[in-house]
């Protein structure tokens, strides 16, 4: 990344984008940031994380959905991005069992519009945001990218899936080099409140009991979020490239003899459940009235990443634990909420 060409952030103002927009616009680069703000969770914060990204002179940032897809192809034409970070989907397992359709569309019919974009306008590199959900019913741990992740157990799944899938098309007919990052249970401060530590802490600090699914027993890959941003400016920086030792006969599902690469970006030390909400306890310095449930439809037990094919490429391993991550979350939540 050494022209003066912007790169194109799609999902600004979410989590993991506007943690990456921060770095970009800090380190000099010039950044046009796309977001639909819509009412998935609170705007409120979605509209506290674009104020600050505003102040950076070197932000732009453009209202639009990835469906609108002659307002992204114009933008796409105006901005001529160097590269491309698709974050912008609509996430979360749980809200898939009741509202298909926003899948199919933002998911689906949205990351076509960017890779139509990126085809159109020259772009040097997509990046886009995969998921670790996508290896569903797999219990080889831990997960490989080189290994097969076709049972998916949820339609958000599927859609990361899909998504790995087109972006595989692109590649192969029109050489857009392609590089998609499989995240494993992104927190930390400004982080989404649909996810458990959020949720969590709000509760405990209400008083009020939190639901404990699995019993406490399960196991996420929990990646602090400067871990995530720092895998994702390093893949930037390195184009995918054709792999000259991909056989077709024996086809890594990672790389291909496209311009085509999948990583996985976790903690690389899976945390059982109970354990974080200790942590948690002990950040906030108060107990939870915990409510033991059964899994829930969609969910995986367990998820551990095997980071190899991110540190070969990158130098890269991810490395923040639980014990610095969760009280760095906690002092944020503590002055954003002033609670």
């Amino acid at each position: 990344m050494t022209s003066s060409r912007p790169i194109l952030i799609t999902g600004a103002a979410g989590f993991i984008g506007f943690h990456l927009c921060q770095r970009l616009l800090s380190d000099g680069r010039q950044v046009v940031g796309l977001d639909s703000m819509n009412e998935y969770y609170d705007v409120t914060l979605k509209r506290a994380r674009l104020d600050r990204l505003n102040g950076f002179p070197n932000f732009r940032f453009e209202h639009v959905d990835l469906t609108e897809r002659d307002r992204i192809s114009a933008l796409f034409l105006s901005a001529a991005p160097e590269v491309v970070v698709n974050l912008a989907a609509q996430a979360g397992v749980r809200y898939s069992l009741t509202n298909p359709h926003a899948y199919a569309e933002s998911n689906l019919s949205g990351f076509l519009n960017i890779l139509e974009g990126c085809r159109h306008a020259s772009v040097g590199h997509l990046v886009y945001a995969s998921s670790s959900s996508i290896y569903g019913g797999s219990t080889r741990m831990p997960f490989s990218v080189h290994d097969s992740a076709d049972h998916p157990l949820s339609l958000y799944a599927a859609s990361k899936k899909a998504n790995e899938l087109m972006a595989h098309t692109y590649s192969h007919l029109f050489g857009l080099p392609t590089t998609g990052l499989r995240f494993f249970t992104v927190y930390g401060p400004w982080g989404r409140p649909d996810m458990a530590l959020f949720i969590f802490a709000k509760a405990i600090l209400a008083g009020e009991p939190i639901d404990v699914f699995n019993y406490g027993n399960m196991q996420r890959d929990f990646t602090y979020i400067d871990d995530i941003v720092e895998g994702i400016v390093r893949v930037m920086r390195q184009p995918a490239t054709s792999n000259p030792d991909w056989k077709s006969a024996a086809p890594d599902p990672a790389t291909s003899n496209a311009p085509f690469r999948i990583h996985n970006i976790g903690g690389n030390s899976p945390v059982q459940l109970n354990r974080l909400i200790e942590v948690l306890e002990d950040a906030l310095g108060r107990k939870a009235n915990r409510n033991l449930m059964p899994i829930q439809p969609g969910d995986v037990p367990s998820t551990s990443a095997d980071v190899s094919s991110l540190e070969e490429a990158t130098g890269f391993k991810p490395g923040i634990p639980i014990e610095i991550g969760v009280p760095r979350f906690v002092k944020w939540y503590r002055e954003f909420y002033r609670v």
